[in-house]
This record gives structure tokens, C-alpha cells and sequence, in this order.
């Protein structure tokens, strides 16, 4: 998604002919790499370097992070809300979605952001979330052992109006493409970062990101518009095993 909005969107704004520019997604999950190859998205990011390729990249460097003086992001696409660091973790997307959508149905501001009831390493974890009256059945699931045991429970009747679904275990802190630990207790240690993280921003909600409304101001319209859908969904095809 990045990688086509920043070839479309940034270039235009930012002056800059697409073929002069090379995007790198900087990720922890080591399915990217195949991600940058489908057809479907040709084009879109050019290389793609795992989280541990790149901790092992600043070593060799030797660069001193802790020592780098700090400077702002670039803008249209340099500002992040704490919703979106909360995507890293079991649980983050769904509690993302939650903060936007209560708001966007209630029409009134949260007064308690935090959706703790989607939060924790349970391996499926189901919560019943009450909004303006509607009352919302989410579950979430980490680990493919822990998605293939919710979909048997859905495939014998139990219904859920919104359900998340992450390969790795913890979620993308988990990825496979993660600096590897020694630690038992690392993807605690993971999680509790990431939302301290969020804790500690200003701006806490998808929806509120002035550069995101930019986005869909100057270019992508609305959600669900014909650009929007073009370049931030990805089909998928059956394939032979």
C-alpha cells in the first residue's frame, strides 16, 4: 500500500518522476519479500530489507543510534498515529478499527481510548464491545494453529461481526524477519513497548492523521472510492497446491 501511494500520491506532490524513485519497505515479516514480487503489485516496492537485515546493516556500519541527532519526518507520509504503531501487535488492528469506529458511529469523542479487552498473547481472544447500543462480537488470533482453530469455530456457527487474523505469534513484533531473542518473555517485552508507544502520542487515532485526510483530500477521495480501492486493496487468487 506505501509503496503505490508514494509512486502516485507523493510523487505528484513531491515533484518526482515515479521511475527516478526506488522504494524500500523496511519490515519484520519475511513474507514481504514475496509480497514485492506479485504481479498484482509490480512495481510498488523495489527491495525490501528485513528488520534483523537492517539492525545488522547499522552494526556493520556502526552507526550509534542513541547518539544520531534527531530531525523530523518528511511530510504527506512522514506522521504516524499511535493506532498505527498499535498495527504491530496481536489485537493492534482490531483496537485501531474500534477507536475509529466508535467515534464515527456515536459521533462523540472517546473518553476512554484504550480497548484492553482485545489486548494480551491469548492465543484467541473473544470480546463483546457495546457501541451506542450495538453490540459488536469481535475475536482475534495469532498463530496459524490458533486462525485454524477459529475458523473451525466459525465454519460450526459462531458468528462474529469482526475478526482479526495475524500468521505470526504476538503479531508482526513476532515476525520472522525479527532480530532474534534468547528471551521467553521478549514478545511481552514487545508488546508492552508498543503500546507505550501509543501511550505516549499526541495523536492516538487513525482517523484524526492530518496527512491521511490530506491524502484523501488531494487524491484518494473518499474510502472506498474507485482510486482508494485501486491502490490500497490487493486481490487474491486460488492457487494449485
Amino acid at each position: 500500500m506505501f509503496g503505490a501511494v508514494a509512486k502516485t500520491y507523493y510523487a505528484k506532490e513531491a515533484g518526482i518522476d515515479p521511475k527516478d524513485m526506488n522504494i524500500v519497505s523496511i519490515m519484520p515479516c519475511t513474507a514481504k519479500k514475496f509480497e514485492a514480487k506479485r504481479e498484482e503489485m509490480a512495481g510498488d516496492v523495489d527491495y525490501v530489507l528485513t528488520t534483523r537485515e537492517l539492525a545488522s546493516i547499522i552494526k556493520s556500519a556502526g552507526i550509534d543510534f542513541l547518539n544520531l541527532e534527531e530531525s523530523e519526518y518528511d511530510e504527506l507520509l512522514g506522521v504516524s498515529s499511535g493506532a498505527a504503531n498499535i498495527f504491530g501487535t496481536t489485537g493492534g488492528v482490531m483496537e485501531a478499527a474500534l477507536r475509529t469506529a466508535t467515534e464515527l458511529i456515536t459521533g462523540h469523542e472517546l473518553e476512554k481510548i484504550d480497548f484492553e479487552i482485545v489486548r494480551g498473547l491469548e492465543g484467541i481472544k473473544k470480546a463483546e464491545i457495546e457501541i451506542d447500543g450495538l453490540k459488536l462480537k469481535a475475536a482475534v488470533a495469532h498463530g496459524l494453529g490458533n486462525a485454524r482453530k477459529l475458523m473451525e469455530m466459525i465454519k460450526a456457527g459462531e458468528e462474529f461481526d469482526f475478526v482479526e487474523f495475524m500468521a505470526c505469534p504476538g503479531g508482526c513484533m513476532g515476525g520472522g524477519g525479527q532480530p532474534i531473542s534468547c528471551d521467553d518473555n521478549v514478545l511481552e517485552k514487545r508488546q508492552r513497548a508498543i503500546y507505550q508507544i501509543d501511550s505516549n502520542k499526541k495523536l492516538r487515532k487513525s482517523h484524526e492523521n492530518p496527512y491521511i485526510k490530506k491524502l484523501y483530500d488531494d487524491y484518494l477521495e473518499k474510502p472506498g472510492s474507485e482510486t482508494a480501492h485501486k491502490l490500497l486493496h490487493t486481490k487474491y487468487k486460488v492457487r494449485k497446491i
